[in-house]
């Protein structure tokens, strides 16, 4: 037996009204509809819907004022706004009080049956198991729980949400968990680190391409947008598009769609947009580096991952989590750490933060005798390499400590293969290892 949505549809507009009926109608969807929101407010308290449409000017109010009402009696039903065509500070409004989503008019029609179809999923994917695949926030901080209470919340929503935290902090995880536990978890999740495009390359890399648009073009190329179309683009560093290129984004977020180089007519696009940066994006647009119209845009809700130094009570857990993960990369015994090797860590304040403590214990697995890790093979920076998380060395970026530990690794792995004449087997025997742990290492460090 096929399940029968209902949706509320509030217009005081009689065409725009039966336009909505019919569309959602062909798409299996029973519609009650009000003319203003004395009615709306009557017909909810009445019964439950699967969704709301409401416009934003009623004759007793605005869509924004229904949407907050919503929020507060009944906040498992999305609802979605219909704003004037242009109106984007309204759209954002809306997206602030909790709105699933909007749509403009005039109303295109495909981009309503997108809107539809995922606001439909939405209450679903609450009831449904999580997958394998579905990424984990590990902790039990108080700290962690809130984040993964609101990653929650910003699941259920299509707002643009900007991700905020240092490097290594867990800022695309965070995106992929919106994403996988959401309504477009079934289709693509695309990130894109912003500051690895080549300026010349950009748009034809976000917008794609048509065949013979310029040197090179020798077919249509479909960019970042279409490859994720229905699903998620997770813009990484958003900080680095260059201005030209920022103006060209928020006409796609705003009107949703692109136009590929050499195209002539624009291509409607379904996604949901996440962006982040571990650099100050309000700084930047204070100095006039960064766009504050698209700033607005990507910022309607602002999720903040905390520091790993912010929750030190996490660190046992999340050891114990990468120790059994690189285990099983390796298909080794897993290691544990000895009581001065889990105080060090317990009292190191991480600059690299997450992504810092597992390249730690990856590389203390390498240097450890047996299966103890002892402090001495953690190889932490000393007092005076680290201060409080910063770094404080002139030109240092965060990314120099990862580059310097691996450096530490790299000369004792090369310094064992060259006393054992390049001979892995005698190497791994030397450095303690299993063949296949070294050949792991060489491999990632990109020794030749």
């Amino acid at each position: 037996m096929t399940t029968r949505y209902s949706a509320l549809i509030i217009d005081d507009e009689p065409d725009i009204r039966e336009l909505l009926e019919i569309t959602l109608a062909r798409m299996d969807v029973d519609t009650d509809s009000a003319a203003d929101l004395a009615e709306a407010r009557a017909l909810l308290a009445q019964k439950d819907f699967d969704l709301c449409l409401t416009d934003m000017r009623l004759p007793d109010g605005n869509g924004i004022d229904f949407v907050r009402h919503i929020q507060q009696s009944k906040p498992y039903i999305p609802v979605a706004v219909i704003t004037a065509h242009g109106n984007m500070e309204s759209a954002v409004e809306a997206l602030k009080a909790g709105a699933f989503d909007f749509v403009s008019k005039p109303v295109d029609l495909q981009m309503l049956r997108n809107l539809v179809a995922t606001a439909l999923k939405v209450n679903k994917k609450v009831t449904e198991p999580p997958s394998d695949k579905t990424a984990t926030l590990l902790g039990t901080s108080t700290i962690i729980q809130q984040t993964r209470q609101t990653i929650a919340k910003l699941a259920r929503s299509q707002a643009p949400v900007y991700i905020s935290g240092e490097s290594g902090a867990g800022k695309e995880l965070a995106a992929r968990l919106i994403h996988e536990s959401g309504p477009r978890a079934d289709k693509p999740f695309v990130p894109v680190n912003c500051g690895a495009i080549p300026s010349e390359l950009m748009e034809s890399e976000f917008f794609g391409h048509k065949k013979g648009s310029f040197t090179g073009a020798v077919a249509d190329k479909k960019g970042l947008f279409q490859a994720a179309d229905g699903g998620t683009l997770f813009l990484d560093e958003v900080a680095d598009l260059p201005l030209e290129m920022q103006v060209k984004l928020l006409r796609a977020i705003q009107e949703k769609a692109i136009r590929p180089v050499g195209a002539q007519q624009e291509i409607p696009i379904n996604v949901r947009i996440l962006s982040a940066t571990h650099k100050n994006l309000r700084q930047l647009t204070e100095s006039g580096q960064f766009r504050q119209d698209l700033y607005f845009r990507i910022n309607v809700i602002e999720l903040h991952m905390p520091g790993l130094r912010e929750r030190p009570e996490d660190i046992p857990l999340l050891v114990v989590h990468f120790l059994r993960k690189i285990a099983r990369e390796w298909q080794t015994g897993v290691p544990h750490l000895d009581k001065s090797a889990l105080q060090a860590l317990l009292h190191y304040p991480f600059p690299g933060n997450v992504r810092e403590l597992e390249n730690i214990l990856e590389r203390a697995m390498t240097l450890c005798e047996g299966d103890v890790i002892k402090e001495e093979d953690l190889k932490l920076p000393t007092e005076g390499e680290s201060i409080s998380g910063e770094f404080n060395q002139p030109g240092l970026s965060e990314q120099t400590l990862d580059s310097a530990l691996d450096n530490t690794e790299r000369d004792v792995i090369v310094q064992a293969l060259e006393k054992t004449r390049y001979n892995k087997t005698a190497a791994a025997k030397l450095l303690g290892l299993t063949f296949r742990q070294l050949r792991y290492r060489i491999k990632k460090l990109g020794i030749e």
